[in-house]
């Protein structure tokens, strides 16, 4: 029944919907507790908000001498409003700094069990465990996320083998050989959203 495009994401419990106005959006907000509340259930107070986002958001909170457009977390994601080399609008999206937080408390915690391994095997755990790290957060314009784990994890780990013995320090230039061994360099593994879904619909396009 809205007016205008609406666009709806969904994970499980976790959904963004999008609406051209912002009248649409209010009217969803409110029907959408309304019908939540007949079967005992209610949104999460703290996860969920009203935003102006989308490629118009920038102008027109400018021309009302407003901030820029606030961002949301979406799936271990913070999305941004953003534009490409060629000025064109695009929705950035970073790795929501709680969630790396959390996954280098994970990492430090097992060194610390790990603490009197071999390097290379506790090199090897690493290498794993930094590939799938990749695997799930290494999108278009993330990578600078991605080099400060890498930093951040490089660190933590130099940090636990010092505390080895009085042997444990290393030089700057071997633990960078280590480093290059055993903790891959960030690249894009996923394709820009966009170039996705078109790979998966192809749109119509007439022959000659």
């Amino acid at each position: 029944m809205a007016k205008g495009d609406v666009i709806v994401v969904r994970y499980a419990d976790d959904l963004v919907v999008g609406f051209e106005s912002r009248a649409e959006a209010e009217r969803f907000l409110n029907e959408f507790r309304e019908r939540l509340a007949k079967f005992g259930l209610e949104l999460h107070s703290e996860k969920t908000r009203l935003i102006e986002f989308g490629r118009f958001a920038a102008l027109n909170r400018k021309q009302r001498g407003e901030g820029k457009p606030e961002t949301f977390t979406f799936l271990g994601f913070t999305h941004y409003c953003g534009k490409r080399q060629n000025g064109a609008f695009t929705v950035w999206r970073e790795t929501a700094k709680k969630r790396m937080v959390a996954k280098l408390q994970e990492i430090k915690m097992e060194l610390s069990y790990r603490r009197h391994d071999p390097i290379a095997l506790v090199g090897a755990w690493l290498r794993k465990v930094t590939s799938g790290y990749y695997q799930y957060h290494a999108i278009p314009g993330n990578l600078h996320q991605l080099a400060s784990f890498r930093h951040r994890l490089g660190r933590l780990w130099r940090r636990v083998v010092a505390q080895r013995s009085q042997r444990g320090w290393i030089s700057r230039e071997r633990w960078n050989r280590i480093l290059t061994r055993w903790l891959p360099l960030a690249r894009v593994l996923h394709a820009h959203p966009r170039e996705r879904f078109d790979a998966k619909y192809p749109r119509w396009k007439p022959h000659a």
